[in-house]
């Protein structure tokens, strides 16, 4: 049977209206496909697509940045870093006699052209280039270049750019040079750089080797902070890269000058640290040493060849002076290198024994244990706390007396019966927890909070004394920032494992069971003197960057608060005014301090007596505490506190403990003087 002509009919038209619909459709959806995929292309793909442009028509050549300064309270400049153009040359390796002859040949090449085109007034020798070249590998090895020359002349410059073929192995950089101030200013607190290359990338900067940012990139030759507030604040002091794009052509060869983006110079840091006190203090501590190796007095201590002091406001936190000595000329790191017999010279001195351990001028092992290191107990000094935590404790009160026969003994009758007994076995009768610590009784200490600690709690009683010491900063970190910072040696758990909570407690209470450092005991001193706040220690009053803005300022943080009764601290600082020390007999201001001897057990059986004193000023309203540490200075009364006295005579006469410099009020009386003497 026929199909019905009409009805194909109709069928043609639906089939050709649908075909003709799809046709639209798809045409439409790949137009939409097309306009999308060109949407993306220009505004999410352009940039990357346009920068791989730009990578393939130029190469790209890094710019070192620029290092920030570091200036010191009032603006003096500590380190500074210059821009600079130097010559670097590459040992290849090789058969050695071979390699070190093409190096002599290099260096003569290099000398002549030195001469010839360069400023005479920096001229080098034949023997400072080959000793620059480190043929040897003292400083670093194969693969690291070897800085020849720094600050050439536009005629050096140019004389090696475009004789390359006769000097081979050489490569002009440009680069940040350090410069650091003669004086040795704080030089541990500050710290030194090292080149990136030079192991930093593996070690402390394993972390940067990531970054994608060409502008953040670290460079090989680059230096970088390697301790102090130089590695501290290295991301602020850092900057940014700059850049040099070269336009090349297909074969990649140079075709055109360059396009620049200048680095950006690091921001700049201003310490908290006041040069003419810092440098009083360090002289303090050298005169001192001198003084105590040399005296025919009593207060002979030819083995005290270190000193370390820090000063601290204690409203604010921030670290007036800080030095360990002896120091050395941070200078000796320009370039980022130093060589084996340079380190060898300043090794003993490099770290900061104000909150690390450095043992004195000593090189052979077994000399070095029979020496302390700078992180001492505290000895006498822990007394205040100690009679804060009984008082608190209700061991006793501020009216209680104790006998102080000269002797206090615990433990079981015969051998390990022991004795607590003052110094040079004296006996104080009758104390009050104020007259304890001025006297410095170690009996009262021993027998009135010790032991009653331990009578009382036990094992807990030590866990106790933890938790007190720590509140004051004593074994735990000062949060300064530092690296390496050491946070002291418990020894009151030890004891406890090998001898008895009630050892522990007892020696405990007079200072024999924990070592810590200055740092430690600047903090605590200042959390003493603001009667229960311990401040964090601040080495930075503000970041400035290259135009002159305040990028970051410092306000003073508060790590934790120790609430006492006012009566309390009224009692310990009774004790601590009468706390006999001829170097503050005359001061003109009333300072509250705490001697102490440490004494401690090194190599052979051997005891010595380190002098440890802390103290703060002016007592009606204290400004600023001070710590001192002498190892193997004998009583802190001697050893120790006449270094004290000077830094408060510094802050005295340059800040004013009352808030007003003494060396202005002289120069004024001297004004008003010469103004009357002319009058009359």
């Amino acid at each position: 049977m026929q199909e019905d002509p009409q009805k194909r009919a109709i069928s043609n038209r639906r089939h050709f209206a649908f075909r003709l619909n799809l046709f639209f459709f798809a045409t439409f959806f790949l137009f939409s496909v097309l306009i999308v995929r060109l949407a993306i292309l220009q505004f999410v793909e352009g940039p990357s697509l346009k920068e791989e442009e730009v990578s393939r028509a130029t190469t790209k050549v890094l710019i070192p940045p620029i290092r920030g300064n570091i200036y010191d309270s009032s603006g003096n400049r500590i380190a500074y870093s210059t821009s600079t153009q130097s010559l670097y040359y590459k040992i290849e390796p090789g058969n050695e006699e071979k390699v070190k002859e093409k190096a002599i040949e290099a260096a003569a090449a290099m000398f002549k052209a030195f001469k010839d085109y360069g400023d005479p007034a920096v001229s080098m020798t034949l023997d400072q280039i080959i000793a620059n070249m480190d043929l040897d590998h003292k400083k670093n090895t194969y693969e690291v270049p070897r800085r020849i020359k720094a600050g050439l002349t536009n005629k050096e410059i140019a004389v090696f750019l475009e004789n390359t073929d006769k000097y081979p192995g050489i490569e002009i950089l440009e680069e940040s040079i350090r410069h650091y101030d003669k004086t040795t200013f704080a030089v541990q607190l500050v710290g030194y750089l090292k080149k990136y290359s030079g192991g930093a990338e593996n070690n402390l900067y394993k972390n940067k080797g990531n970054i994608t940012d060409p502008l953040l990139q670290y460079l090989p030759a680059e230096d970088v902070g390697f301790d102090g507030l130089e590695y501290m604040y290295q991301d602020v002091l850092r900057g940014k890269n700059g850049l040099k794009l070269y336009p090349v052509n297909a074969a990649r060869r140079i075709i055109g000058p360059p396009a620049i983006t200048k680095p950006e110079k690091g921001d700049n840091l201003y310490l908290t640290i006041n040069r003419e006190i810092q440098e009083k203090t360090e002289k303090a501590i050298t005169d001192q040493l001198h003084y105590l190796q040399t005296t025919y007095t009593s207060e002979r201590q030819e083995q005290a060849k270190t000193g370390y002091a820090v000063a601290m406001e204690v409203k604010t936190g921030k670290v007036i002076s800080m030095a360990s000595m002896p120091d050395y000329d941070p200078n000796i790191w320009e370039g980022g290198r130093i060589s084996t017999e340079d380190y060898d010279k300043i090794s003993t001195v490099l770290q900061n024994g104000t909150i690390s351990p450095v043992i004195g001028p000593y090189k052979d092992k077994k000399e070095q244990n029979k020496h302390p290191s700078s992180i001492v107990y505290l000895g006498s000094v822990q007394k205040p706390l100690s009679v804060l935590i009984g008082l608190n404790e209700k061991l006793f009160t501020t009216s209680s007396v104790y006998q102080d026969n000269g002797a206090f003994y615990y433990g079981q009758e015969g051998k390990y019966r022991r004795k607590i007994g003052n110094a040079q076995g004296h006996a104080y009768g009758s104390l009050d927890p104020a007259k304890a610590i001025q006297k410095s009784s170690n009996p009262f200490m021993a027998k009135m909070i010790g032991n009653a600690l331990y009578e009382r709690d036990g094992k807990k009683g030590v866990d106790l004394w933890d938790r007190y010491v720590k509140k004051f900063g004593l074994g735990v970190s000062t949060e300064s920032g530092l690296l390496n910072e050491n946070t002291g040696v418990i020894g009151y758990y030890h004891e406890l494992e090998v001898a008895s909570s009630q050892s522990a407690l007892i020696l405990a209470s007079f200072g024999q069971m924990g070592r810590y450092t200055t740092l430690q005991l600047a903090q605590y001193a200042a959390t003493l003197a603001s009667h229960g706040k311990r401040m964090k220690p601040q080495f930075v009053n503000k970041i400035v960057d290259s135009e002159g803005n305040i990028v970051q300022g410092f306000e003073p943080k508060v790590l934790n608060t120790i609430e006492f009764p006012k009566a309390y601290w009224n009692e310990i600082e009774r004790g601590m005014a009468n706390v006999s020390v001829n170097a503050f007999k005359d001061a003109p201001y009333k300072v509250l301090r705490k001697t102490g001897t440490s004494e401690q057990q090194v190599a052979g059986g051997k005891f010595v007596d380190n002098a440890v004193f802390i103290a703060y000023a002016p007592a009606e309203d204290p400004v600023l505490a001070v710590a001192v540490v002498v190892p193997e200075g004998g009583f802190g009364s001697a050893g120790a506190a006449p270094i004290a006295r000077k830094i408060f005579d510094a802050y005295d006469e340059v800040i004013g403990l009352h808030g007003v410099p003494t060396k202005k009020q002289e120069d004024q009386a001297n004004t008003a003087n010469t103004g009357n003497e002319a009058g009359n």
